[in-house]
C-alpha cells in the first residue's frame, strides 16, 4: 500500500469515561501522523495485556505525547515511514511495541520498536508476544540478569506475561519454579517447562526451600507485590536478586528490611510504557540478536515459544476480551483481530 491510497480516517476503540469493559466502543479518528524516526503500521492483530485494562479503568492514564487509545503491541504491515526510516519497507510484515494506539485499523510507533515477524508465524502469534517478551527480557534477563543454571521462582506463570517469563527462562537454560491460583493452571504451566508449579493460595515457600534443598532461587520475578513481597525474600538465596514488574495484591508493603541485609538481595523493578525511545529500542536490539533467531518454525525452540493464545475477538468485541481477562480464567494471551 503506498501513502497516497491511505485512508483519511479509521476506526478505533475508544471510550468516553473510564468503568467496565462496556464503556468500549468503536469511533473514527483522522489517521495518525507519523514523526520522522517512526513507521505506519496497518494492524491486523493487537494484543490485550493489564495495563490497557488499568487504563480503562482510569488508574493509569497515557504517557505524555502517548496516544491516549488503548493497545500497546501489534502484528500488521508497514503502510508509512518517516523521513529518517531506512530500517524498513513499505509492505513488510513486522510486529512492535506501540506507545498507545494498538486498538485500531493504524497505529504509528517509531520504527526501531519494530521485529520482523517470525517465519511461519501467524499475526496473532507475533502480536501476543512483544509487550511480554519486552517486559520478561528487559526485566528477568537486563536488569535481574538470569544466568544459565539458576533457579527462578515466578509468579502468575500462567497468563500471558507469567507464560513468557517461563518458557523464555527455560529457553536459556534456567530452572523454573512458578505459582497460579489454581491447580490446573498449574498443570499449564508444567507443560510450559516448569519443574515444580505451585498454587499460591497455599505456602509456596517451603516447598521452594524443599525444592532447592534448602538453598533457595537466585531470582524471583514478581507479578504480585503486596503481602508477597516477604514471603519471596524468604524464598531467595544469599545474593540473591529480585525485580517487580507488576502489583496484583497491592502497591504497597512492610518489608523485611533486614532479611534483605542479611543476604545481600538485590530488588528492582521497571515499567515498560514510560521508559525512554532508546531504553526500548536497546531492548529490541537484545531481542533480535538472542531471542529471534530461536523463534524460526523450522526450530524446535520456536515449538516453547511460541505464545499460547488462549483467545481471540474481533476488534468490536472487545469488551468481551477485557472482561474474560479480569474475571482470570484464561491461560496464555488474549488477542484482537482487526479484519
Amino acid at each position: 500500500m503506498s501513502a497516497h491510497s491511505l485512508p483519511q480516517d479509521y476506526l478505533h476503540v475508544t471510550f468516553d469515561e473510564p468503568g467496565a469493559p462496556d464503556v468500549l466502543h468503536l469511533t473514527r479518528s483522522q489517521l495518525p501522523k507519523i514523526e520522522e524516526e517512526q513507521v505506519l503500521i496497518r494492524v491486523h492483530a493487537a494484543g490485550v495485556n493489564g495495563p490497557d485494562l488499568a487504563q480503562r479503568k482510569g488508574v493509569y492514564p497515557a504517557p505524555t505525547g502517548a496516544s491516549p487509545i488503548l493497545g500497546l503491541e501489534v502484528a500488521g504491515e508497514v503502510v508509512g515511514l518517516g523521513s529518517k526510516v531506512t530500517r524498513w519497507q513499505l509492505g513488510e510484515r513486522v510486529c512492535a511495541l506501540v506507545p498507545g494506539g494498538g486498538y485500531g485499523e493504524y497505529v504509528a510507533t517509531y520504527a526501531d520498536h519494530c521485529l520482523p515477524i517470525p517465519h511461519g508465524w501467524r499475526d496473532s502469534d507475533a502480536a501476543a508476544i512483544v509487550e511480554t517478551f519486552f517486559t520478561v527480557w528487559g526485566n528477568l534477563f537486563m536488569r535481574a540478569g538470569l544466568k544459565v543454571g539458576e533457579t527462578v521462582l515466578i509468579h502468575g506463570g500462567s497468563g500471558g506475561v507469567g507464560s513468557a517469563a517461563v518458557v523464555l527462562a527455560k529457553a536459556f537454560g534456567a530452572k523454573v519454579i512458578t505459582t497460579s491460583g489454581s491447580n490446573e493452571k498449574c498443570e499449564h504451566c508444567v507443560t510450559l517447562g516448569a519443574e515444580l508449579a505451585l498454587n499460591y493460595r497455599s505456602d509456596f515457600v517451603t516447598p521452594v526451600m524443599e525444592h532447592t534443598q534448602g538453598r533457595g532461587v537466585e531470582v524471583v520475578f514478581d507479578m504480585a507485590g503486596g503481602d508477597f513481597i516477604n514471603q519471596n525474600l524468604k524464598a531467595l538465596a544469599m545474593d540473591g536478586r529480585m525485580v517487580s514488574v507488576a502489583m496484583q495484591r497491592g502497591a504497597t508493603a512492610e518489608v523485611d528490611i533486614f532479611r534483605i541485609m542479611a543476604k545481600r538481595i538485590r530488588w528492582t523493578g521497571s515499567t515498560l510504557r514510560p521508559q525512554s525511545v532508546e531504553g526500548k529500542a536497546e531492548i529490541t536490539t537484545q531481542l533480535l540478536e538472542k531471542v529471534w533467531p530461536l523463534l524460526d518454525c523450522e526450530l524446535e525452540s520456536s515449538t516453547q515459544l511460541k505464545p499460547h493464545v488462549f483467545a481471540e475477538f474481533p476488534l468490536y468485541e472487545c469488551a468481551k476480551a477485557h472482561t474474560l481477562m479480569e474475571a482470570g480464567e484464561h491461560r496464555g494471551k488474549l488477542v484482537l483481530r482487526v479484519e
